[in-house]
């Protein structure tokens, strides 16, 4: 059998805001913007863990699995996102948004088709386009990071078991 490597970081979360403090201040300053826009907190984190999904870095799914759970989205919404278009839980809206990310974040393989571009503003406005673009960029630039630097994801501790399945 074959032994498995453990995978540690290569650069952690902690030392890379220590190593460039500017970076972490620019984001924050960009999810400032984001906060005060009108667009959900419960889509942003939805598409930031489709992205990450998407970008396998596991720091953001987990980091942002946890935020989303803080602010109540819904376990269902959370388990199925992989498979969202396969169930009926997710808004029009949300599902406009998740079409996005996944144009934007698998961008290489194709341009954003006048068919997406018209499916997204049918659900938000110009203003709102322009934010969910800039919130799609900002967890693609964070998975860009945290994946090839290994940040360890922020798993929380649970204070019971896990039921066995």
């Amino acid at each position: 059998m074959p032994e498995t490597e453990t995978i540690t970081p290569r650069i952690d979360w902690a030392d890379f805001q220590k190593l460039v403090p500017e970076v972490a201040t620019s984001m924050a300053a960009i999810n400032h913007a984001l906060r005060n826009s009108t667009i959900e907190p419960e889509l942003r984190e939805l598409l930031k863990i489709r992205a990450s999904q998407l970008n396998g870095c596991a720091f953001c799914i987990q980091f942002h699995l946890n935020e989303a759970r803080k602010i109540g989205v819904s376990a269902p919404k959370l388990d199925l996102l992989p498979a969202w278009r396969e169930t009926t839980i997710y808004s029009v809206r949300e599902a406009a948004a998740l079409a996005f990310t996944e144009r934007i974040t698998l961008i290489a393989g194709h341009s954003i088709e006048e068919e997406a571009w018209v499916e997204v503003r049918t659900q938000f406005s110009e203003a709102e386009v322009a934010l969910l673009t800039t919130a799609i960029a900002q967890i693609n630039f964070w998975n860009r990071l945290a994946a090839p630097l290994r940040f360890t994801p922020p798993i929380p501790v649970h204070s019971e078991p896990l039921a066995n399945s």
